[in-house]
């Protein structure tokens, strides 16, 4: 335990917009139902099968992980069919789809000596205990990834985008406490990527909305390219988002 109370800096909470891969090792084709299981980077957040981890140690010289191993459960071979209630599959009440159920162990290794500490337990710090808990409830990037392929519209690149000029004028844009340049609204707001200006949108034909400053801009300036503040997150998720203002 103090080996790994000496190592805490190395360990940090998962955020809401952190990235987290648990499911497939990031260099080879390891899961948690591999032989050695799966180790998560606690530092980086990247998975790492059990011929990769030292690899990754030896890179980064982050030594602690959280490790995850599945193991296939023992049923019965006389185990009683359940009737289906209900026209589905693999769900609760369905048809069963055959697919082997498994047990999942955690622990916490510590490289570069693999010394293990078993999760969940009381004796381990609240902040591991934290970034574990954190890490489990997080769907994994990698079904991210693959609902993005499967719903993604196709994204058209702006022409100008290609040649989109960025004016070094020293303007720098806060996290947040957004709101228009030129008057005070605070909601519906726009970054021009040329110059940074942060404007209000269209005006709404009851009144609401903007006051057109984006648009206004445009007009005086020429730069095209815009973005509705809010809708893009720090992994770029929301980048399609960036339209041209005619």
């Amino acid at each position: 335990m103090d080996l790994l109370r000496s190592n805490l800096s190395r360990v940090r909470i998962p955020e809401p917009t952190n990235r987290i891969y648990k499911q497939e090792c990031c260099v080879s084709f390891a899961t948690p139902k591999s032989e050695g299981g799966l180790f998560i980077d606690m530092s980086t957040f990247l998975a790492f099968g059990k011929d990769c981890v030292d690899w990754n140690y030896e890179k980064t010289g982050n030594p602690v992980y959280l490790h995850i191993k599945q193991t296939k459960k023992l049923v019965p071979e006389d185990r009683p069919l359940k009737k289906p209630t209900l026209l589905a599959i693999g769900v609760d009440g369905g048809f069963d789809n055959n697919e082997p159920e498994y047990e999942e162990a955690h622990n916490i290794v510590i490289l570069p000596s693999y010394v293990s500490l078993p999760f969940p337990s009381v004796e381990l710090p609240e902040k591991v205990r934290l970034a574990v808990d954190a890490i489990l409830m997080a769907e994994g990037a990698e079904r991210k990834e693959q609902l993005a392929l499967w719903t993604a519209d196709k994204k058209e690149i702006s022409a100008y985008a290609m040649s989109l000029q960025q004016i070094d004028n020293g303007v720098i844009i806060p996290r947040s406490g957004w709101k228009c340049s030129k008057c005070d609204k605070t909601e519906n707001l726009w970054l021009n990527l040329t110059d940074g200006m942060i404007l209000c949108g269209r005006k709404n034909w009851d009144g609401t909305g903007g006051n057109n400053h984006a648009i206004e801009h445009y007009k005086e300036t020429g730069y095209p390219l815009a973005v509705k503040l809010g809708t893009i997150t720090a992994d770029l998720e929301g980048a399609g988002n960036a339209v041209f203002h005619l």
